[in-house]
């Protein structure tokens, strides 16, 4: 079906960034800032850069890197961060993959 993941958005505390794929710039306001809040939030906790990526399947994932010289970022930490997040915008997540299966 998918050659790739595609990224939904992504945050970066390296250099103060948040992105959002423009293919979904058709969410609502609510979702749109309700995920800036999510991935600025974890990277400025966390560090790093956090990806929300739509694999093959479908399914969303969260993709998390860290420069390697990064003696701040958390790697238990962000483990614990993403099963919070998992648990707590679980609603939000699987409304993200249906509208994800319905308009790609």
């Amino acid at each position: 079906m998918y050659q790739e993941d595609i990224v939904l958005c992504a945050s970066s505390s390296y250099d103060k960034k948040y992105y959002l794929n423009e293919d979904f710039e058709g969410l609502p306001q609510q979702v749109k800032d309700e995920l800036k809040i999510m991935c600025v939030l974890y990277t400025e906790d966390i560090g790093g850069i956090l990806e929300l990526v739509f694999d093959e399947d479908g399914s969303l994932n969260f993709k998390v890197s860290a420069d390697e010289g990064d003696l701040l970022f958390d790697e238990i930490g962000s483990v614990l961060k993403i099963k919070q997040l998992q648990q707590e915008k679980a609603e939000l997540l699987e409304a993200l993959e249906t509208y994800f299966s319905v308009f790609f």
